[in-house]
């Protein structure tokens, strides 16, 4: 007989993986601190053709740093994949994934028949390289700490985060909770300032 004093059973978190790229986010904050050290400076000193010129550039320069730099991302948990692009968020079942592959660049297929980039999962021909000069059965970083490889076998962190991502989907796709249809959402956050810093440029340099 069920104890009505009980607590009901909490079900265990589900652990997500996150895909980022190190070089990418290095680069974006560069890029960032001087656009706005010089957007500012032209804010502060310049005359008011001057300062609007600098109000829509910022407005258009700083969300595409951000769109193309920070804001790429790969999620991963039990149940789906959540592909963050600059300018889209992607969000795929593991049963809607029909493959995942890295050519020229990092790519994900639907059942369907539609392809997708993963930006934060950058093919890098030098890290390839890099990784088959190593010596065979020695130990290397993955994404969840030291990975023993076997002898032979030498992947480039990219392709490693492949192999992640497409074993998960392998073993998730016939799970209830991975089951449905892929979604698209457009990242109106980055959209809207990118648009209304180009309406602004366009106007102060025609109005003069």
């Amino acid at each position: 007989m069920k104890n009505p004093d009980s607590q009901p059973s909490v079900a265990e978190p589900v652990t997500e993986r996150a895909y980022r790229s190190p070089a990418g986010i290095a680069g974006g904050v560069l890029l960032l601190v001087m656009a706005v050290w010089l957007g500012s400076d032209a804010v502060i000193n310049g005359d008011a053709r001057t300062r609007w010129l600098a109000v829509g550039a910022l407005l258009f320069l700083v969300p595409l740093v951000v769109a193309f730099t920070l804001r790429p991302a790969v999620y991963a948990d039990e149940n789906r994949l959540r592909v963050r692009n600059p300018f889209r968020v992607i969000t795929l079942p593991w049963a809607s994934v029909s493959g995942v592959r890295a050519h020229y660049s990092s790519e994900v297929f639907t059942e369907g028949g539609d392809k997708y980039q993963l930006w934060a999962i950058p093919v890098s021909i030098r890290a390839r390289k890099k990784a088959s000069r190593r010596p065979s059965g020695r130990k290397s970083i993955g994404v969840f700490g030291p990975v023993a490889e076997e002898p032979g076998v030498r992947k480039a962190p990219g392709d490693q985060s492949l192999d992640e991502i497409r074993a998960l989907a392998e073993e998730r796709a016939d799970k209830p909770a991975s089951q449905g249809a892929p979604s698209v959402r457009w990242a109106w956050e980055i959209v809207v300032p990118v648009v209304v810093g180009a309406v602004l440029v366009a106007v102060v340099l025609v109005v003069g």
